[in-house]
């Protein structure tokens, strides 16, 4: 049988695979998820008799993928609300299985010449989207100045990394080949993601140079203190690389007054970073894109399409006001692929710290092309609403709490009790297995947290989560009094 034939036979196996877990997983067949010991399940899936002796296709392909998606998270099924990663436009995975067997390692244009291209079409609309000019890809090579750039990185955490990294090479120039002056800190969000701190600890800044700006009672950051605090930075000899604010938190799903961020950054000539993983995506909905009013006024923005754009995953944008800021991120030299040559597209190596990277803009693209903009716009504004009617719903059960009042499809509750009891109710959803929540430390407490990332979750499957938390608590009532 020849590769033609054998990949035919292998990936019809598997996609009647995915197909069938598809649709058990929305129809509530089996739980959402399910965790058997790390060498039960290597034995169950006999990895090592497979990679000592191989043969996985037809039949034992078929037996494998059945026992591998017995044991895989089910983000399909409705009872899913805990992570921030997207149920898959279909179309998506299918862009996964083309750049998995193209396999063009497309950093560098004449590797991947498709893939580059649609990078650079994803990247150019969602600068639009933010409201920054893009250079037109008949001008792709040699941009003019001013005009707004960008890269896609494999997850937010690196593409936040990129972004500072951008932010130093403005700040201190000679920092990529003299080191990290010792007096620049990052000032960020009390509610930052964790991958801030973990860059200013790549950056060689230390995670100490990471100072909390000055927050409202929910966490925001708040303008008004924000000058205050940058001031005694820079009298106490300390300067500010960058400010970085949230929209929206990754815990509670709030979004920071980007505007007034802005206009006291620009007035101290600070690099203000916007973490937008998560909420940019509500920049496509004309209703929401208001939580986002003064966005274009940041030196850079990231934003996840493996969230709430649909995207497989994993795609995630850089994207900075002035392309020239990314192209000086990174200086290093490597003959056999920086060097000046004749090529019609462009190379994208010099924006990202990945040499080899996956053709990621096929998956955003496909999620995207799939529905067009209205279809994206309509799925982020119902999960959304849906977190509204949610957070209604369960203040108004007795015994229930609510954190905020939601702002994106994020919703943390708690059922009076201590943090302990949360859990505890936790672990009793996961072993029953018809929902999988998370939670979340926020304004002191520890809370459940639903991201209804699934379009298939609805106010029943609501319903039915609270009655399943109330009988759960009636249960350990000895236990929490």
């Amino acid at each position: 049988m020849g590769i033609d034939d054998r990949f035919r036979d292998d990936a019809a196996i598997a996609v009647d695979a995915l197909a069938g877990f598809a649709a058990q997983s929305a129809g509530r067949a089996g739980p959402v998820i399910r965790q058997p010991a790390l060498g039960d399940l290597a034995c169950i899936l006999a990895l090592d008799r497979l990679i000592a002796e191989g043969g996985l296709t037809g039949d034992r392909l078929r037996a494998f993928l059945a026992d591998y998606l017995a044991a895989s998270t089910r983000l399909h099924h409705p009872g899913y609300m805990a992570h921030q990663v997207a149920v898959p436009q279909p179309l998506s995975a299918v862009a996964a299985l083309v750049d998995g067997f193209c396999n063009n390692a497309m950093a560098i244009y004449e590797m991947g010449p498709a893939a580059a291209t649609v990078e650079f079409a994803v990247i150019a609309w969602m600068l639009r989207k933010i409201g920054w000019r893009a250079a037109p890809p008949t001008n792709a090579q040699a941009p003019e100045a001013g005009t707004a750039g960008g890269v896609l990185t494999h997850g937010g955490s690196l593409a936040n990394l990129t972004a500072l990294l951008a932010a130093r090479g403005r700040v201190a120039p000679r920092a990529w080949e003299n080191g990290t002056p010792d007096n620049l800190v990052i000032v960020a969000s009390p509610a930052a993601h964790y991958s801030v701190a973990r860059a200013a600890g790549l950056l060689g800044l230390g995670q100490k140079a990471v100072r909390a700006a000055p927050a409202d009672a929910a966490g925001r950051l708040d303008p008004d203190r924000l000058a205050g605090c940058l001031d005694r930075l820079r009298d106490d000899g300390l300067v500010p690389m960058a400010v970085v604010a949230n929209a929206c938190a990754t815990a509670l799903g709030l979004y920071d007054p980007l505007r007034p961020i802005a206009e006291t950054c620009r007035a101290r000539g600070i690099w203000l970073h916007v973490d937008g993983a998560h909420g940019a995506s509500a920049l496509v909905s004309q209703r929401l894109r208001r939580k986002l009013d003064g966005i274009a006024l940041a030196d850079s923005v990231v934003w996840d399409a493996h969230k709430m754009l649909g995207s497989a995953t994993l795609c995630a944008a850089v994207l900075v006001r002035d392309r020239a800021d990314l192209d000086h991120a990174f200086r290093e030299e490597a003959s056999y692929l920086f060097h000046d040559k004749d090529q019609p597209g462009i190379d994208l190596i010099h924006r990202t710290v990945e040499c080899t990277k996956a053709a990621i803009g096929l998956k955003a693209f496909f999620a995207l092309a799939a529905g067009g903009e209205s279809a994206v716009a309509a799925m982020v504004e119902r999960q959304t609403d849906l977190a509204a009617a949610a957070a209604a719903r369960l203040r108004a059960e007795p015994g229930f709490e609510v954190a905020v009042e939601p702002e994106s499809n994020i919703v943390c509750f708690r059922l009076d009790g201590p943090d302990a009891l949360q859990m505890t109710l936790r672990r009793r959803l996961v072993d029953d297995g018809a929902f999988y929540v998370s939670t979340a430390e926020a304004l002191g407490r520890r809370w459940l947290r639903l991201a209804l990332m699934n379009p298939a979750t609805g106010m029943p499957d609501v319903e039915a989560l609270i009655a399943r938390l109330s009988a759960i608590r009636a249960e350990v009532r000895a236990e929490f009094p």
